[in-house]
């Protein structure tokens, strides 16, 4: 069983007895707290050290309260777990939180219970959602690697390992499996991370093109070349430099993308001197370089530069396991990005988007997430809600029980509205019985104090009051 890692928190609040208390008990605990008394200071380190878990005041003086930072935490680091803390909360202000992307709301004097529990979801969602390095310090990336799959494990742990080196790296695999994605978690991960992370698409600029744009060229070195140009070698220099689409380079930049790499220096274009270049490649494809080399459209030699670590990316449909993962994160993002309230996918839509075959990959099931997100008009997205060739041969069927030429004419949509009546009047009775206490009515349910604040954000349940 993997060993699960110990979340790094940061606590940010006025209060000094706050802080000096909460991390006293946690480091008890063991775990590794800083605190910050300011949400500046707060986001000052957040962007200078790896966080997993932030627990912040909202009410705090200043230009940044606690509502303000939440929003720049999650602009900076989307994936850090943020848990607010409040002795003056109201259902208004843990609702605004919960929509700008906070776990959970604690109110003060706060509960030891309560906080370790939140602490040790935090670690248990960080083991399952695939942390790529639990028994070291974790890295955090800025746009995350979700699965828990075994190849996706798999490139996970060979990123830690080639992160640290100067080793090349080529990544082959599908379009839209990740094959960027996956580059910029080495170089955040690397030493040369201060630097800059230059990407090339090779197969998006005209070849006449190319040679300029890889290694610069002088003023007048062809028409139209009105000033000097530094190429995206020099832009990379002590950084990394990622080829994508390098089996669309030709023959004749391949030569002398080969002789970069031999020499570490590069000759602009019309230019008479050399200019040395300390840079980190990373390429990728999405064609069998191997037949290329065979077919004479790609060099045997630069293959073998580029190819020191080899990491093949599999295509979704291998790795379905990930889908529901995936389906999570980018449902929450595209509800977070568009302005709606959260939307969860029932039954039937999950199990057709499990049955799809993905041939657009990661790349097609993050555009039609954030599609339906945009489109649909409910909170819980149904399998009529997917398009055709999702739902391919079931298509029918649901139309015409939607239309009412099966059972009775009540059909998915009406029985999908009791469901939801019947769910909402649930909670509600639920709460009532439990005198409107979230934590005791979340316990009863046997779901997380966040999921219960969605489901009263999303039938829009607000506690009663008597007249």
């Amino acid at each position: 069983m993997k060993q699960q890692s110990k979340p790094n928190i940061l606590i940010i609040d006025d209060e000094t007895s706050i802080c000096e208390s909460l991390s006293g008990v946690l480091e008890d605990e063991g775990y590794s707290v800083n605190t910050a008394p300011s949400g500046e200071e707060g986001i000052r380190f957040l962007a200078s050290e790896p966080i997993d878990l932030v627990f912040l005041d909202i009410l705090m003086p200043g230009g940044m309260d606690g509502i303000e930072t939440l929003k720049q935490i999650k602009q900076l680091a989307p994936d850090v777990e943020v848990v607010m803390v409040s002795g003056h909360g109201t259902f208004d202000l843990a609702l605004e939180a919960g929509q700008l992307g906070a776990r959970d709301f604690l109110g003060k004097p706060l509960s030891l219970d309560a906080v370790l529990e939140t602490v040790e979801r935090v670690a248990q969602k960080s083991a399952w959602e695939g942390n790529p390095f639990p028994d070291a310090q974790p890295f955090s990336f800025k746009r995350p690697i979700i699965g828990n799959s075994p190849p996706i494990q798999e490139i996970l742990t060979k990123i830690r390992q080639i992160a640290p080196t100067n080793g090349r790296v080529l990544i082959t695999g599908d379009s839209g499996t990740g094959k960027e994605l996956i580059a910029s978690a080495i170089h955040e991960c690397s030493q040369r991370n201060t630097a800059p992370l230059i990407k090339v698409n090779c197969a998006a600029i005209p070849q006449e093109l190319i040679e300029s744009v890889l290694f610069g060229h002088e003023r007048g070195a062809f028409t139209g070349a009105a000033k000097s140009h530094v190429g995206k070698f020099e832009a990379a220099n002590e950084g990394t430099i990622f080829l994508d689409e390098i089996g669309d380079m030709s023959l004749s930049t391949q030569a002398k993308v080969l002789r970069v790499l031999e020499e570490q220096e590069v000759e602009r274009v019309g230019g008479g001197k050399t200019i040395e270049v300390d840079v980190r490649v990373i390429s990728a494809t999405n064609k069998n370089l191997s037949e290329e080399i065979g077919a004479g459209n790609f060099r045997e030699d630069l293959y073998y530069r580029l190819n020191v670590v080899p990491i093949s990316v599999p295509p979704l449909r291998e790795r379905m396991q990930d889908i529901p993962l995936l389906i999570d994160y980018y449902l929450e993002r595209s509800c977070r990005e568009n302005q709606k309230l959260t939307m969860t996918m029932s039954e039937d839509a999950l199990n057709s988007l499990n049955r799809y075959n993905w041939p657009g990959n990661v790349r097609e099931l993050r555009n039609l997430i954030e599609r339906i997100v945009i489109l649909c008009p409910n909170p819980t997205i149904e399998a009529i809600d997917l398009p055709d060739e999702i739902v391919g041969g079931g298509r029918e069927g649901i139309s015409r029980l939607r239309d009412g030429e099966i059972d009775s004419g009540k059909g998915i949509a009406r029985l999908r509205d009791a469901r939801q009546d019947f769910e909402s009047r649930f909670i509600v009775n639920c709460l009532k019985t439990n005198h409107w206490n979230i934590t005791e009515t979340a316990k009863t349910l046997g779901i997380e104090r966040t999921h219960l604040h969605r489901k009263m954000r999303q039938y829009n349940i607000e506690r009663e009051t008597s007249g």
